[in-house]
């Protein structure tokens, strides 16, 4: 009972944190990682002990998905070199760098378990950069490259951090030997994923009731990455990859009223799984802080002071020769082919920001729990507390050092919004309403459907004019807001439900043809469900009774 009035007290305790982190412009997992280090020095609290093969199911499989099923197929195809390299080659040169680091200062420690420790703390947290970044509105692109990264660098990390577990468990490392298997598993982790999500959505399709629907998605998230788990194949990718697949049907499948609650539920479901990784890494810590005497405290200290130092310096100079590359080639492709450009190229200010947004977050924090504790005759991994303090020790110093000085780095680098997303949402906004227009044409020649028709175009010449720079950007395409286009004497609305039927073909048709992103995709997608939802209450309002 005290362990559940602890979370209970914490959970409510991050919700502050929460709403004090946006007045001061900081990541909430910030001020939540300091609850957590708190709660390891508070006598009394109890010690608790988590299940090593939950921590990475329960932790991460639905932040990732619910980061994963708001990615841009179109903008990371755009953005794939950058991503890519922050992926993979950053991923790769932060591990390397971490585990030199930590055997310089720890001879005794086995080559694979200071590989697990680097692939741990390998991974940056995009959601906490991009909690502060969006209230900032910098370039576009750098939200891709970030929210990028974050899908794919855990796969990486996480595939080095099972190889290494393995080689731990087979008492060597795994050479080349381990590349056909990294195919297979990556080959099998996409066909499986993109197969799971069609059959998951076409399931529901036959689901009406809201609260069943969410409670499926959230068994479905876990049952992917569990099957994935027990066919010995990524859990990470195939879970990226379902969740990717699923967000370009989900569209024609699910309708507003589940929708809607249904995003409302994941965020709350996302923030709390980030508050109870830092509270049961504080259970932790406790009774790691509590076997270590002063000497050894010390020495742990400083390892994990060199280990958070080398895993940021690490992703800067990735990051910074890169960029440093990339436009010494633009300027020699420029020389030779004026007009030619280089995707790499990111300015100096924007590598500054980019290397800078290296925060550890949940993945670094369910990875270190995960590490097997031993029993029944089964040693623990070699050197587990000092591992599990470091990754939590950097978790804590890049969200405290890079977190709370992102804003007024942010502000000094002067990286302004490019403007476009609101571009992409006005031509949505546009062209959708001409849509419903076209559709109103093919319309019975009703009093109602010359009505819905003339607020229709009154919609449509709002819109033309904020696409146009002549009405402020922040003015409402539909003049009425959410409101529906019909009026409450309105008895039927067949009309209306052709028109919004319209809209959204031709919404899903500006997806798939590359004319928007899904950033304006789903701002002009929830427009379109709120106007939906309206409806139906009207409906509901005017039925006769019975």
């Amino acid at each position: 009972m005290l362990v559940f009035e602890i979370v209970i007290a914490l959970l409510l305790g991050g919700a502050g944190l929460a709403a004090l982190s946006r007045r001061i412009g900081t990541p909430y997992p910030a001020l939540v990682a300091f609850a957590g280090a708190v709660l390891a020095l508070v006598p009394g609290t109890p010690e608790l002990v988590l299940d090593p093969e939950l921590a990475l199911t329960l932790f991460v499989a639905p932040v990732l998905l619910d980061a994963a099923f708001d990615a841009s197929p179109r903008d990371l195809r755009a953005n794939w070199r950058p991503v890519v390299g922050l992926a993979l080659g950053a991923v790769v040169l932060t591990v390397i760098a971490v585990a030199v680091a930590v055997r310089w200062q720890v001879p005794d420690m086995p080559w694979a378990a200071a590989i697990a420790l680097g692939a741990i703390v390998a991974p940056p947290d995009a959601a906490a950069a991009t909690a502060v970044l969006k209230q900032l509105r910098p370039p576009h692109r750098l939200l891709v490259i970030l929210e990028g990264e974050s899908l794919f660098n855990d796969a990486s990390a996480l595939l080095i951090y099972r190889l290494a577990l393995g080689a731990v468990a087979a008492g060597g490392i795994l050479g080349w030997s381990a590349l056909p298997m990294l195919l297979v598993v990556t080959v099998g982790s996409v066909v499986l994923g993109s197969v799971l999500a069609r059959v998951t959505l076409f399931v529901n399709r036959f689901i009406e009731d809201v609260s069943t629907a969410v409670i499926v998605q959230f068994g479905s998230t876990f049952a992917v990455w569990m099957l994935a788990e027990r066919l010995h194949l990524s859990g990470i990718l195939t879970t990226v990859v379902y969740a990717m697949t699923a967000s370009r049907i989900a569209a024609l499948v699910t309708p507003a009223r589940i929708r809607i609650p249904a995003y409302a539920v994941w965020e709350v479901a996302v923030f709390v799984l980030n508050v109870l990784a830092f509270i049961l890494v504080g259970f932790q810590l406790k009774s790691i802080v509590a076997r270590l005497d002063r000497p050894t405290w010390l020495e742990y200290a400083g390892i994990a002071a060199v280990v958070t130092g080398v895993a940021i310096l690490a992703r800067i100079a990735w990051v910074m020769g890169v960029a440093a590359l990339g436009r010494w080639r633009q300027r020699r492709a420029s020389s030779t082919s004026p007009g030619k450009s280089n995707a790499v190229a990111l300015s100096p200010k924007a590598a500054m920001l980019v290397g800078w947004c290296g925060m550890r977050g949940i993945v670094t924090l369910a990875a270190a729990l995960a590490l097997p504790t031993g029993g029944e005759g089964v040693p623990p991994f070699p050197y587990r507390d000092l591992i599990l303090f470091t990754s939590f020790a950097v978790v804590l110093g890049t969200l405290v050092l890079q977190g709370m000085t992102l804003r007024p780095l942010m502000s000094r680098l002067k990286l302004d919004d490019d403007g476009a997303v609101d571009h992409e949402v006005r031509l949505a906004r546009v062209q959708t309403l001409r849509a419903a227009l076209d559709a109103t044409d093919a319309s019975a020649g009703t009093e109602l459907a010359a009505l819905v028709r003339r607020r229709y175009e009154l919609q449509l010449q709002r819109a033309k004019q904020v696409l146009a720079g002549h009405t402020d950007a922040q003015a409402e395409a539909r003049p009425d807001g959410a409101s529906a286009p019909w009026g409450p004497a309105s008895a039927d609305a067949n009309v209306v439900r052709t028109a919004m039927a319209a809209e959204r073909r031709r919404l899903l048709e500006l997806r798939s043809d590359g004319t928007i992103g899904d950033a304006a995709f789903q701002q002009v997608e929830q427009e379109l469900d709120w106007t939906e939802l309206d409806l139906q209450q009207l409906l509901r309002a005017e039925a006769p009774e019975h």
